[in-house]
């Protein structure tokens, strides 16, 4: 059911999102903020590919772990022709059995393609690097901005040591803890299993007893999490470090555009002017310390 008319801030359906001129504006605004956090701080642009190959996700345990979150692509089998193919379409849905295999995948988060994309490198020195990308999730049910099957989402990326790794979540948190302060928005940071494992595993337990996660929480909803891997990702993808034994650790600190929406224009009652102002100025106020 859509949420607005045609000229909306935002409408959603099926879980999925269109943005009007205030809210793309908002995030246009929200992503030169944590871009020029992660620029400034020596981060690395990067672009990782929208679709991510199956067999690339299952190294990482995603289709162990989370097979309910999974979204696949694949391309019509025109071996029959298209005919039945675009009759499917046309009705709402392509049967598998119009399908290929499918052997990529939509990926759940943005950092999955940073791991990929340094499979069997060695680093020469601690890096991090920042990209935005599309995420997406087969959820249960789907609620406005906060809970969407495609979404858009800014990260930060950390590869080195340990303490490299610790560092940069660290500081990204205590960024986040002042732009929410500066802008007015009150969040709770919460300590959370990580979405990369198994809530019933032994790494989720071990989680809850020392917490790698935490989110920042607008009314319930997470709109920044805090990640730290330890070096499952530098084992799975044999992430190297050049003076260092074993894999390298990983963290990264990530930023859902629309749930920052959400977040605002809640708090704001819909004023978009507000929310631009007090995201401007508080991103001046962090930018000088």
């Amino acid at each position: 059911m859509r949420t607005d008319t045609l000229h909306p801030p935002y409408g959603t359906e099926g879980g999925l999102a269109t943005l009007g001129a205030e809210a793309t504006e908002l995030v246009r605004l929200l992503d030169e903020t944590f871009r020029e956090w992660a620029l400034r701080d020596g981060a690395r642009p990067m672009t990782a590919p929208a679709l991510l190959p199956v067999a690339g996700l299952a190294k990482l345990d995603f289709y162990q772990n989370f097979p309910q979150l999974a979204l696949v692509a694949s391309r019509l089998n025109l071996a029959d022709g298209s005919a039945s193919a675009a009759g499917a379409a046309a009705a709402g849905a392509v049967p598998g059995a119009e399908l290929d295999p499918a052997a990529l995948a939509l990926p759940s988060t943005v950092c999955y393609g940073v791991y990929l994309g340094h499979a069997g490198t060695v680093l020469a020195e601690n890096t991090a690097v920042t990209l935005v990308g599309q995420c997406f999730r087969n959820e249960e049910y789907y609620d406005g901005l906060r809970r969407l099957m495609s979404f858009r989402m800014r990260e930060v990326v950390a590869l080195g040591t340990a303490e490299f790794a610790q560092r940069n979540v660290d500081h990204y948190a205590g960024l986040t803890e002042r732009f929410a302060r500066a802008i007015g928005l009150p969040v709770v940071r919460e300590a959370a299993t990580d979405p990369f494992f198994d809530r019933e595993g032994p790494r989720a337990l071990m989680q809850r007893l020392i917490p790698v996660k935490y989110e920042f929480l607008y009314g319930g909803t997470s709109i920044a999490s805090i990640n730290t891997h330890r070096n499952f990702f530098g084992e799975r993808c044999d992430i190297g470090l050049d003076g260092q034994d074993g894999p390298a650790f990983t963290s990264c600190v990530g930023f859902g555009f629309e749930r920052w929406v959400h977040a605002l224009a809640d708090h704001f009652a819909g004023d978009w002017d507000a929310a631009l102002t007090a995201v401007a100025r508080a991103r001046a106020d962090v930018a000088q310390g």
